[in-house]
């Protein structure tokens, strides 16, 4: 059974936000890190080496594939900031017409930047997609 490529690493959170040349970019990954700060009440990981993890979860799937992933997180790439809402947007309707321009994967959400949505609209949706997770599984 193959691993999970993207684990939880020792190398520095504060680093790698410092590390983001772009001022605006920088900025809106450490108000989204507040923001999941807030949502977990835990502190930032490294997973992989570009995505910051607030907690984590342990899944099996029938397949028998299992593993540790994140309960929330982001990734400033350069191109947008994915925020990770794990349990997907399918529940969450009402918030995601209220949130503003964005773009959705299956559970990543794609914002060009922070200004272009509603802050409080995704602290909610970040906090409910943790209350989610927490139902849903064994949280660490």
């Amino acid at each position: 059974m193959a691993e999970n490529k993207t684990k939880e690493t020792k190398a520095s959170v504060a680093s790698f936000l410092g590390a983001i040349e772009d001022t605006r970019k920088k900025s809106d990954a450490k108000k989204v890190a507040a923001m999941m700060r807030n949502a977990t009440g835990k502190r930032a990981k490294m997973w992989g080496s570009s995505i910051v993890g607030f907690g984590n979860y342990h899944y099996k799937y029938a397949s028998g594939r299992e593993g540790d992933f994140i309960l929330t997180g982001f990734s400033p790439r350069k191109q947008n900031l994915a925020v990770y809402i794990m349990p997907g947007f399918h529940e969450f309707p009402t918030l995601m017409k209220k949130l503003g321009k964005h773009k959705t994967g299956k559970s990543c959400l794609y914002l060009d930047k922070l200004e272009d949505v509603d802050e409080k609209v995704l602290q909610k949706l970040i906090n409910d997609s943790v209350k989610i997770m927490r139902k849903r599984y064994n949280v660490k």
